[in-house]
Formats: structure tokens, sequence, C-alpha cells
């Protein structure tokens, strides 16, 4: 190995570059970049490619050409004139071709030319009618909307005239309405309130009501007695559970339920709920006086 070719290899192996990754770098074949690092130069096309080549290789490595060609001079071929015979000899000149060849190639750069101004001005064309297309649909479009626009505006103009002729007539109604509502009597809040404990009986007064409406709603299975002040019973049964029992007490002043599962059971005066006193507590008597207004 020369003392160049072991200076390329060096830098090659110091970037971590194969001659695989070389090969692709510089697209040169893998052989010619072994014998460079060999210093064979018999085996490339010539001295003109094997230059070429070195300075490749040492582009692709980051060293500079230049310098490495003095510093290695005497291993550097110093000439490639010899190549010129052989490669002018693969190659025709351009006074060898025949005429009808030289003729074309002399305007060839004309044709080239001629060609892309033909493409340049279809390409304008081309934009031209797109551009052309475009407003036309926008003017379509610019049409439409001032149609809806203006139509927009006339039933707004038809919808406030509308409103004003059917203005005083609302006002009206609305003063009625309101006349109406004050004049309508208020009618008197329900209150049902706690009026004392006494061992398992509690007490409750109910006024502000026209009707007394007791309903038994059976949680789970409870037993209900429902009598008057009087002693009078209406109502002594089990209720199944899911079930409910409805009376109308409005013409008795005072009743007493007696409820045998409290925690099963709820009872609704005039769809208000009795808050028991005492839930845990069972059974009880529920009294409810009836002050009519």
């Amino acid at each position: 190995m020369s003392e160049l070719g072991n200076r390329l290899k060096q830098a090659r192996e110091e970037k971590n570059m194969s001659l695989d990754d070389l090969q692709e770098i510089t697209k040169i074949q893998k052989r010619y970049l072994i014998g460079l690092e060999e210093g064979n130069y018999s085996m490339m096309p010539g001295k003109f490619y094997a230059r070429a080549f070195m300075k490749q290789y040492a582009e692709a490595v980051d060293l500079d050409p230049e310098m490495l060609f003095e510093e290695y001079k005497n291993e550097v071929p110093s000439t490639y004139k010899e190549d010129v015979p052989e490669q002018l000899s693969r190659v025709k000149t351009h006074k060898e071709l025949p005429k009808s060849a030289s003729k074309f190639i002399e305007i060839l750069p004309k044709l080239a030319i001629v060609a892309v101004v033909i493409i340049v001005a279809i390409l304008l064309w081309l934009w031209r009618q797109d551009a052309a297309e475009d407003k036309t649909a926008n003017d379509q479009s610019e049409n439409q909307t001032s149609d809806v626009e203006f139509e927009k505006i006339e039933n707004s103009a038809t919808n406030e005239e509308q409103n004003e002729e059917e203005a005083p007539a609302q006002e009206n109604e609305e003063a009625v309405q309101e006349e109406a509502e004050t004049n309508e009597p208020e009618t008197p809040s329900q209150t049902l309130t706690v009026k004392g404990v006494e061992g398992s009986t509690t007490t409750y007064e109910l006024t502000g009501s026209e009707k007394f409406e007791l309903e038994v709603i059976a949680k789970d299975r409870t037993w209900v007695g429902i009598k008057n002040g009087k002693g009078k019973t209406f109502f002594g049964a089990e209720i199944a559970q899911g079930k409910s029992q409805v009376n109308d007490f409005t013409a008795e002043s005072e009743i007493t339920v007696r409820v045998g599962n409290v925690p099963g059971t709820d009872l609704k005066v005039n769809g208000e709920l009795v808050q028991y006193e005492d839930t845990k507590k069972t059974p009880q008597n529920i009294t409810i006086i009836y002050t009519k207004e």
C-alpha cells in the first residue's frame, strides 16, 4: 500500500465510512476505490481518471485535494495527456458528424426555446381561462347574495309593519290579562304545622286549605287505621307494598291515623308529605286537626 493510499484509507476509517458508503457518495466503483488505497493506478481507465477519482475520494473524507497532490506529488500521476487520444478516439467530434446531424445540433437550442415559449403561452392561456371562470362564479354568487339580502330586507320591513299593527292589540290583551290577574282573589296557602307530641301521638294542624284529602302510601307492607275525633272508623286494614289509600276528610274537623309501620308508610295531606317527628318510633298515632278558613 502506498503512503497516499494509506492516508486516504486512514481518513476514511476516521470518519467511520465503509467502501460501500464511499461508493454511494462518490459514485466511483468500489474496485477503483480499492485501487486508490492500494496505489494500484494501472487498473484505472487512465491517469486522468486516477487523478479525478483521487480528488473525489479526498473531498469525500474532508481532505484538501490540492494539498494532498502537492504532498504526494511523487505518487500522483503527473499528467493525463496520454489519455486524451484514447478518449478522443472513442467520441466522434462535431466535425466528424454528418451534415444533417450537425445542422440539427445547431438548431436544437432554437427548437428548445420555441418549445418553452409555446408551453408558457399554453400555461398563461389556461390560467386566464381559470381566472375568467372564477370571476363568473364570483359574480353569480354576489348576485345571489344580493337577491337574498334584498329579500331579507323586504321580509324585515313587512314583519316590522305587521308588528306595528299587532302591537296595539297585543298591548290591549296584556292590559286585560294584567287586570284579570289583579282582580283574581289570592288562593290561601296551605299550612301543616306540629302542635305537640305526647307519647306515641303527634298532633298536626291543617289551615289555609279548602279541602282535606289524606293519601296513605305503603312503601313497605303496613297496617293503617283511620278514625275521626268522635271515634268513627273510616279505614282499618293492611296495605300491601306499593299500594295506596286515599280518603276525603273535608267534612271532618279532626282525624287520627294509626300507623303500624312508620318507616314503611308515607302520609300526604293534599299532596304535602307529613314529616314524622320520630321516624323510628312505631306504631304511632298521627292526629290532624282541620281548621277551615
